[in-house]
């Protein structure tokens, strides 16, 4: 393995673990509907895998992202996916640990 290649396979995108990652946070924040589908979800969610449940609930788990890259899937870094959709719920909501 190159120095190139070690670089470009352990990059952090915008702070993400990985593209995958990266890639459908972003779509959940700039897609109008998905984002206020995610902040409604978040609203009153009392579970512990806030990602993966939205997903589910919204019927995105068997889709992709316009990127073509699977909203479920082994690569994607779902502690921080699970932590960036508890900042989309409304300040004081219970968050399950």
């Amino acid at each position: 393995m190159t120095l190139r290649q070690a670089n470009t396979e352990n990059r952090e995108y915008d702070g993400w673990k990985n593209y995958a990652s990266w890639n459908v946070m972003l779509h959940i924040d700039n897609d109008y509907g998905i984002y206020t589908g995610a902040v409604k979800f978040m609203s009153d969610y009392k579970g512990k895998r806030p990602y993966i449940d939205f997903c589910k609930d919204s019927g995105l788990d068997t889709q992709k992202t316009p990127d073509r890259i699977n909203w479920i899937s082994a690569k994607l870094d779902y502690e921080a996916l699970n932590s960036a959709m508890w900042e989309l719920a409304p300040e004081g909501a219970r968050r399950v640990q």
